[in-house]
């Protein structure tokens, strides 16, 4: 996006006409608010009427036409609330754009002008007249796509500021080299206006800014993978999500039946930007962080880079696999069973070609009966006596062997198969030949601080969703018949997690026969829940998708595998260090499908003093990264300061007041592990304006002022290196400080 090619005029508008302009536009404003209010009327007729059709006073049988009024109500009460919804959410800044477009009048050589509003919902009179167009209208795009160089008929653009129904400013952007004598054209222009807003807590559309090449990105064909590239402060994040909003407009039974999945790096990206694709009218979005995306666990904790490096390798497959096809600990290793006047006893040998024959096409948790076969045909063979039909029915059906296979091949939890590389002795039969010692050693350390924290990290994700694909989802026992008292005994379990006599009952991890119970291990915590089968989306869209490691590419492949892609990224903010194995993982989620790319080199969020900073930092490793033009100036140069460790708390806290008072939105301090627990306080109770956070963690996030803290520490603990720094100093919009310890 660049700002106009043509000023506006040199003699500013008057208070007086600025004053006239925003009265007009406050009475176009008002009438399409009152067109708003009839239309939430409507709905709670409709409402009215849904609840009408449902009501009913007949007892009894329920006769058919009760079913339909039934169905009926529930239909009508479902669009009525969607609407309602939709109607409440916008609100705010309903009206945001308007175009003055001029055109050709056939036959005669002359012109006509036209008048169109831009909004996030289309609003018509009651004559059907179109008082607001939805932004994502064909008719809109002329309001991002025109320039002085391609007016396409727009003789001037207008951005109106508003605060509830309340028109409190006007900004304009002339597309011709003169304006007519009776346009007043307001302000310095919208784009420049926007860019210098203070920041909040959450992430805010770009719905009344966006420029050309931006909505060209937006309205790209739905089709196979849209990639947007780009430096930091671009606007690539914001770009994708509105085009998923502008998606869901333009083909909504696709892609609302099919879903959206939107992935993002962490739990504070995804809590950043979720009022995002509301504020655009879209609420059906599937929103996750890494840490969220199987469903049935949730989590943020990361690991130490060396252990995350082992974890999101492709070579850990090869470990996932042997771990898969390995013997359940505790199982019985010999089987004994006296079957048709037979002893039969089957060694260790025997039942590892058993599970290793079956296991070579069946998933584990689908093939309990040829596993049954297969150990009667292998109990067969010891004697071959008598009629083998009637031997083998008699062996599946022994009371033995039933005990024995409900121990030797019971259903298995992904995450429980994971947890098994806590134990030194697997972790290493899985990993010879695959990780080194050390890596091991790494592997065994991760694990066993989940079984410690009862937490899981966000790389063992992508591990349990691999597991899970090759075990196969565990069959559920069918439910038993529940005599009264045993009901009431599942509701104090329900309350309690324990019966009146504290036995725990015997159901799947963290349930009581459905209902869920408070884990109190760790272990527990760590196998809360169930886990569900991958959904599959009609369209995924990845952002800081140069973070992602190939395991995490395959999780998402599975969710994605008939769906179109939008992804987001620049290598140059890289936390993951094997770019080649990552991109072959990523080709393998996209599969053949035609790819369609879009590069975005303006830097909106950034002034330009602190870009440059930045930017010389990630020029001396990374001399290939792409460098966006930052727009605007503050004035201001970063502060780059050095001091004795002992003063660093003292010294940040002092730099930290002084942004407070520079700016008026959020500061981050922005800090190394190692400086972590020194600053928590600094985002102290009742301070809204500041967040302590670690640099990973501010990916994809923006505030009005930072303080970077100990930039040499950062580059050595992160996984990416300066390039994680390189996110940390380009997170500012206005003002910066950097505070090395001397």
């Amino acid at each position: 996006m660049t700002p106009s090619d043509h000023p506006n005029p040199e003699t500013p508008a008057t208070p007086d006409e600025v004053s006239t302009e925003i009265a007009v536009e406050q009475a176009h404003v008002d009438r399409v608010y009152d067109e708003l209010a009839k239309a939430a009327s409507r709905v709670a007729l409709v409402e009215a009427e849904g609840l009408a059709r449902g009501r009913t006073d007949r007892t009894g049988d329920v006769r058919d036409e009760e079913i339909t009024g039934l169905f009926e109500r529930d239909a009508l009460m479902f669009s009525a609330n969607r609407r309602r919804t939709t109607l409440e959410t916008q609100y705010e800044g309903l009206v945001f754009g308007r175009l003055d477009l001029e055109h050709d009048v056939l036959g005669d050589g002359g012109t006509e002008r036209e008048v169109r509003y831009v909004g996030r919902l289309g609003v018509r009179d009651d004559e059907y007249e179109p008082l607001v167009i939805d932004w994502r209208a064909p008719a809109a795009a002329p309001f991002y796509r025109s320039t002085p160089v391609e007016p396409m008929g727009v003789l001037r653009r207008r951005v109106l500021r508003c605060k509830g129904a309340d028109v409190i400013g006007i900004e304009d952007d002339l597309m011709v080299p003169e304006a007519p004598e009776d346009l007043v054209v307001v302000g310095d222009g919208a784009l420049m206006a926007a860019l210098t807003r203070t920041r909040g807590a959450r992430m805010r559309d770009i719905v009344a800014t966006i420029q050309r090449h931006q909505d060209e990105a937006i309205r790209a064909p739905a089709r196979g993978v849209t990639e947007i590239t780009g430096g930091p402060g671009t606007g690539k994040t914001v770009v994708a999500l509105h085009r998923a909003a502008y998606l869901l407009y333009s083909d909504r039974r696709r892609f609302e039946a099919g879903g959206i999945l939107v992935v993002g790096p962490s739990s504070a990206y995804t809590a950043y930007i979720e009022r995002v694709l509301p504020s655009l009218g879209e609420e059906t979005v599937t929103l996750r962080s890494l840490g969220d995306v199987v469903e049935g666990v949730t989590t943020a904790r990361l690991d130490p880079p060396a252990a995350a490096a082992v974890k999101g390798s492709l070579r850990i497959r090869r470990v996932l696999a042997r771990a898969a096809r390995d013997v359940i600990p505790d199982a019985p290793t010999q089987l004994r069973a006296f079957v048709a006047g037979r002893a039969i006893r089957l060694e260790t040998g025997v039942l590892d070609r058993v599970r290793s024959q079956v296991l070579r096409s069946h998933q584990r948790n689908h093939a309990a009966d040829a596993a049954l076969q297969a150990l009667a045909e292998a109990a067969w063979n010891t004697h071959r006596e008598g009629e083998r039909p009637e031997f083998l029915e008699r062996f599946r059906d022994h009371a033995d062997v039933e005990a024995f296979m409900a121990r030797w091949w019971r259903p298995l939890d992904a995450r429980e198969v994971l947890l098994w590389l806590a134990d030194p002795e697997r972790a290493t039969r899985y990993g010879a030949g695959v990780l080194s010692r050390d890596e091991v050693d790494v592997l065994v350390a991760s694990m066993q601080t989940a079984l410690e924290t009862g937490v899981w990290s966000v790389a063992d994700v992508a591990l349990i969703d691999d597991l899970a694909a090759r075990l196969g989802a565990p069959r559920e026992a069918p439910r038993e018949e529940r005599a009264f008292y045993e009901i009431e005994e599942l509701d104090d379990v329900a309350r309690h997690g324990v019966s009146e006599v504290g036995q725990r009952y015997d159901a799947p991890q963290g349930t009581a026969r459905g209902y869920e119970v408070a884990p109190h291990t760790p272990r527990e915590r760590l196998l809360r829940g169930r886990l569900e089968a991958p959904a599959e989306y009609a369209h995924v869209l990845i952002d800081e998708a140069q973070d992602f490691s190939p395991m995490q590419w395959r999780m998402l492949g599975r969710r994605g595998r008939w769906s179109s892609w939008t992804v987001v990224g620049d290598a140059a903010q890289a936390s993951w260090p094997d770019a080649a194995e990552a991109r072959q993982a990523r080709e393998e989620a996209f599969g053949s499908q035609q790819r369609s790319l879009f590069h975005m080199d303006t830097n909106y969020r950034n002034a330009r003093e602190i870009f440059d900073y930045a930017a010389e930092v990630i020029r001396a490793e990374v001399p290939d990264a792409d460098i966006p033009q930052a727009v605007r100036e503050t004035g201001v140069q970063p502060r780059d300061v050095t001091v004795p460790q002992a003063e660093l708390t003292v010294v940040v806290t002092a730099e930290l007041e002084k942004l407070l008072t520079d700016v008026e939105g959020s500061v981050a301090v922005i800090t190394p592990a190692r400086w972590a627990a020194e600053l928590a306080g600094l985002a102290g109770e009742g301070e809204t304006r500041v967040v302590v956070v670690d640099p990973m963690s501010t990916k994809g996030l923006e505030y009005d002022a930072t303080v970077v803290v100990d930039p040499d520490e950062i580059t050595r603990e992160s996984p990416g290196g300066v390039r994680v720094l390189y996110v940390a100093l380009t997170r500012a919009a206005h003002r910066m400080t950097v505070v090395r310890p001397g």
